[in-house]
């Protein structure tokens, strides 16, 4: 009997063993050459005192680091709840025999998984790996699940889009207006591209659909059914994704805060808002390029050394910690998964 990828064995043990060879591979080693080619950048580029900066981070406040981490995972838990309404808003599960929704806490774990994926291998592959696990989570087919995250992510430019707007206009000067519309006016560029996507999908796509082989056309469908079908209660949607990157900034605001330093809010809202933008580089983690976008910014109210300093302790939490805290909820997930017996007719 035919089975969903998201529920054949065979393909979970494949699943997991392609993020395990990916994290001992070669692609592991070129991440960590990127690592050493942005220090080499940041030693070349900008005159440093190392020394000035490392003692700015060894005296940071603790208690402040805690609650910028502490944020910052917190923001995974309404990321997976928004993940669960998303779902939820398909109806694609009901018509599904068995099929369940995945709890926050799942949903919020998938996403971490996959962002930790992200960290550790090219082309954002962990986008890709966390739809499969939500797939496999639910019972529904991988294609929905792809469709709920393209969803998603439109919502999240979406909210950054308002976000920084509004602290595009509480910027003063000529210099941090200037960087600020720069950001707002690529964060909109992809918004109304996105948007154009979905129109494009939502007025043509059945049409487009009818060209493709039945298999395919079928697997469209439940793509375009998590993606357009997601767009309902949109004030619970966007309150979820609003508050996480609003949480997403007061990481930020309390690193700068926990090295003593003083920025002004709304340069942080874009500092840390393009700083996630440009991890979506398809590059493991956005190394170099999203330390240089937060240096960048920051440049325009901090000195040289500070600026690094914040960029250094931010992408701890954003980047070191993930791969750590991301690693292990990987392994204790292969730990935990009940194994199948592989049927006799796949």
């Amino acid at each position: 009997m035919n089975q969903p990828p998201s529920q054949n064995p065979n393909y979970e043990t494949r699943g997991a063993a392609v993020v395990r060879r990916r994290f001992f591979s070669l692609p592991t080693l070129l991440l960590f050459l990127i690592l050493l080619a942005f220090v080499f950048f940041v030693v070349t580029r900008f005159d440093l005192d190392w020394q000035a900066t490392f003692a700015t981070i060894s005296r940071m406040n603790p208690w402040l680091y805690l609650i910028g981490f502490a944020l910052y995972y917190a923001t995974f838990l309404l990321r997976g709840q928004r993940w669960r309404v998303l779902a939820r808003n398909t109806g694609e599960l009901e018509a599904i025999p068995d099929a369940r929704l995945p709890t926050a806490l799942a949903a919020s774990s998938y996403i971490i998984i996959g962002w930790f994926v992200n960290s550790i291998t090219w082309l954002r592959l962990g986008d890709g790996y966390r739809a499969w696990l939500f797939a496999r989570g639910s019972g529904g087919s991988f294609s929905w699940s792809l469709g709920t995250l393209l969803a998603e992510r439109v919502l999240d430019v979406a909210a950054m889009l308002v976000i920084l707007v509004m602290s595009a206009l509480l910027l003063s000067t000529t210099d941090l207006s200037a960087v600020s519309v720069t950001v707002v006016q690529v964060t909109l560029a992809v918004v109304v591209l996105s948007l154009g996507a979905l129109l494009a999908m939502k007025a043509w796509g059945s049409r487009f659909a009818r060209f493709l082989p039945a298999r395919l056309e079928q697997e469209f469908h439940r793509f375009q059914s998590g993606t357009l079908g997601s767009m309902k209660q949109m004030p619970t949607v966007f309150a979820l994704g609003g508050s996480a990157w609003a949480l997403e900034v007061a990481r930020l605001y309390f690193v700068v805060q926990a090295l003593g330093l003083d920025a002004p809010v709304s340069l942080i809202a874009i500092a840390a808002l393009g700083a996630a933008i440009l991890s979506t580089v398809p590059i493991p983690g956005g190394v170099g390029v999203v330390e240089s976008g937060i240096i960048g910014i920051l440049l325009l109210s901090l000195g040289q050394n500070d600026a690094v300093s914040v960029a250094l302790v931010d992408r701890s939490i954003t980047f070191i910690s993930v791969i750590a805290i991301g690693g292990a909820v990987f392994l204790a997930s292969q730990v935990r998964r009940p194994r199948r017996k592989t049927p006799e007719h796949t």
